[in-house]
């Protein structure tokens, strides 16, 4: 066998024990019946399983089946629309536990590979390559979920929950399937704020996150910039786009700007600064620099907390 089947193979085989296959059931007119199926995977010893939360909403049922065929109803621990993630938790054995990455090391043209439960296809695999980083796309519903990880492997629908993975068998994003216009493209919630979702939510119950009113990209800063004001780190959050109404569009920031620095913090990437906004003690005046052209600018900023 070729070297690139093994590596394909051998990095879903430490995972596959872990991913799950997720039914969620409703009542309708007075019987419980199916309303909707897609993936998750177990990432703690004591049966902590990440999904989307599109997948669990509205559920008052929820079903999870191992690889083994064993199913097993799930209670939820929490969920966070806006970043269309989910906890569930279940009360088994017979499963492994999936090893979580850092997706603060990715690099666009990496190799990466999707599994889930398309169409109720259990456990199906596909491969693509990383596209862009940190980006903020806009779901179905009209929520805005950052920290997006872009890759052309294919998704569809029932792969939603299910992990994206490298090629150590490592989660690096949680698939989500509800981004408008994915035609060609998938995208993957970045496991980092995963990791921070779920520490809130397993701790508090609910997901503390100030907004900004940003739409962002990971960018590379150019280098005679970047040398000449002496900035630390190699990249730096692109400004896509500026929403009206928000502490963003109050400010003097403009779309194009790149963010080098919040809170009088180097901020690198996306996940950076969405730690940043995850301190209750930023509620109030805020540094934030930026890259204009080839200025280094300075300004202020004075986020709100984001309701869902």
């Amino acid at each position: 066998m070729d070297t690139f089947s093994t590596m394909i193979i051998d990095a879903v085989d430490k995972i596959k024990n872990a991913v799950v296959k997720i039914d969620t059931f409703k009542t309708i007119n007075g019987k419980m019946k199916s309303a909707g199926s897609g993936s998750g995977f177990i990432f703690s010893s004591d049966g902590l399983i990440f999904t989307n939360s599109h997948v669990v909403d509205g559920a008052e049922k929820v079903m999870v089946s191992l690889l083994n065929e064993n199913e097993i109803e799930a209670t939820l621990v929490g969920k966070d629309p806006d970043t269309d993630l989910a906890i569930l938790k279940i009360y088994t054995q017979g499963y492994s536990v999936a090893k979580l990455g850092d997706a603060g090391q990715l690099q666009i043209g990496q190799f990466v590979i999707a599994i889930g439960n398309p169409y109720g296809y259990q456990h199906t695999v596909t491969t693509g390559v990383v596209s862009a980083l940190g980006r903020t796309l806009q779901t179905q519903s009209g929520r805005m979920v950052d920290n997006v990880i872009q890759s052309d492997a294919a998704l569809n629908p029932g792969n939603s929950g299910g992990p994206m993975i490298n090629t150590d068998g490592e989660v690096i994003g949680v698939n989500t399937a509800v981004i408008q216009g994915a035609q060609g493209l998938s995208f993957s919630v970045n496991i980092n704020t995963a990791k921070e979702i779920a520490r809130q939510l397993i701790q508090e119950g609910r997901v503390f996150k100030a907004f900004l009113g940003l739409q962002l990209q990971d960018v590379q800063i150019n280098e005679k910039v970047r040398q000449h004001y002496k900035l630390q780190s190699r990249t730096g959050i692109f400004i896509t786009k500026i929403d009206a109404d928000t502490p963003a569009s109050r400010s003097q920031l403009l779309e194009g700007d790149i963010i080098v620095s919040f809170n009088n913090q180097t901020v690198s990437d996306s996940n950076e600064l969405f730690k940043a906004l995850t301190n209750k003690n930023i509620l109030t005046i805020t540094n934030i620099s930026v890259i204009r052209h080839t200025e280094l600018l300075h300004f202020i900023i004075v986020p709100v907390e984001k309701r869902n």
